[in-house]
């Protein structure tokens, strides 16, 4: 199956604005997702201090927040390709805010792990929807802008940190801070969901696909891609601050250094993606990414020192940056899958390396060390560059 790159074949889209309010409405959309998840995050420790939860409780109970992202991944697939990404984000964002104020007022582990099953849940909805906008909003535009979107994302992984810092500083409990993002997230929608692109034909096609869907392998493929680059992301999420801890020797604040570092440059990288894989396209970019990957691994690894290992993770961010938003990307430009079924095909795959990378490397070091880990990691950088050279349709 051939992916058309130029962006000249794809169907109409009844769009109600202009392609500039468009593309801000959709950037909300993925802004305050992220924004909700660094909420949650930011109030990790201040719930599991007030619940009395030990590290491996708390680690058991994070679990299920994939979990519920895993098992709604066909269902949501389903729900958005029959009713359209439009309407699925009427309800999608405010729920998902709703579900991470439950999470606050959970007075026990079960609630607190059906909470986080819930929040999964919602946030699958959130995903696919919001991600089957960011195809039809490129398309219209045609030309590359999903990094641009993902950007946003990340992007409030900052702001939803330094809001949590202010929170705290207020002297504000879980519960009134997570209600204050859920308000604003309430907001946002209902300011921004009546300028997202219409899927035509959305029902028509979700039909067909329930007739005829069969794995395909060109998706097959993107979603091994998808799995790589997650598993290199989770990897640096988890693992980044025990690597600058324990392997380089860093002390205090210089701890946090490497996560830093990584949050900084995929940040950067997402908002000069776009403009990168339109003068050189996405196969180089791709190409290029994973062997920026290895090579960033390898400098920390090799140099396990604060200054080159703060190099390493800087390039090993701007590797990882912009390989799921070329992934969702090309998504959009084949013809054979509607978005929404495609997206939650390779997401479903993709999300494997998300849970299951992590987890990897601590049993890969508590068998040899962290530095050997991440070596393996990096080898992941290669995998991306091969496959993405072997897939001549990507151009």
């Amino acid at each position: 199956m051939a992916i058309n790159t130029s962006y000249s074949d794809v169907p109409a889209l009844k769009i109600h604005s202009t392609k500039v309010r468009v593309r801000w409405a959709v950037s909300a959309f993925y802004f305050f997702q992220g924004l909700c998840f660094a909420s949650w995050a930011s109030r990790i420790p201040d719930i599991k201090a007030a619940l009395a939860l030990s590290d491996g409780a708390m680690g058991s109970i994070l679990f299920a927040l994939p979990a519920g992202q895993m098992c709604t991944m066909p269902i949501s697939g389903y729900v958005v390709g029959k009713y359209g990404s439009k309407k699925v984000m009427h309800f999608a964002l405010p729920l998902y805010s709703l579900a991470m104020v439950v999470l606050s007022l959970c007075t026990s582990s079960w609630q607190l792990a059906a909470a986080l099953f819930l929040f999964g849940v919602t946030g699958n909805f959130c995903n696919i929807s919001v991600n089957t906008q960011g195809v039809n909003a490129e398309r219209m535009y045609h030309r590359p802008i999903m990094s641009s979107f993902h950007g946003a994302w990340s992007l409030a992984g900052f702001a939803g940190a330094l809001i949590g810092l202010l929170m705290t500083g207020f002297d504000l409990n879980p519960t009134q801070h997570f209600a204050i993002i859920s308000a604003t997230a309430f907001i946002a929608t209902y300011a921004n969901v009546k300028f997202l692109v219409e899927d035509t034909g959305a029902k028509k096609q979700a039909v067909k696909e329930k007739r005829s869907f069969k794995p395909d392998p060109l998706i097959l493929q993107l979603g091994i891609i998808g799995f790589f680059a997650m598993s290199v992301e989770g990897a640096m999420f988890d693992w980044s601050g025990v690597y600058f801890q324990d392997i380089v020797g860093a002390k205090g604040a210089w701890i946090s250094l490497g996560y830093a570092c990584f949050m900084l440059m995929m940040t950067s990288g997402r908002f000069l993606g776009d403009k990168i894989v339109a003068k050189v396209g996405k196969k180089r970019v791709m190409q290029m990414n994973g062997l920026i990957i290895l090579l960033g691994f390898m400098l920390a690894v090799i140099f396990p020192y604060v200054p080159t290992a703060a190099i390493g993770f800087l390039l090993v961010g701007f590797g990882v940056s912009t390989n799921i938003p070329n992934v969702y990307s090309l998504v959009g430009q084949q013809n054979k899958i509607s978005p929404s079924a495609a997206l939650a095909a390779i997401s479903s795959i993709s999300y494997l390396g998300f849970l299951l990378g992590p987890p990897m490397i601590g049993y890969i070091s508590e068998l040899v060390n962290l530095r050997f880990s991440y070596a393996i990691i990096a080898l992941y950088g290669i995998m991306i560059s091969v496959m993405v050279t072997r897939l001549k349709v990507i151009k």
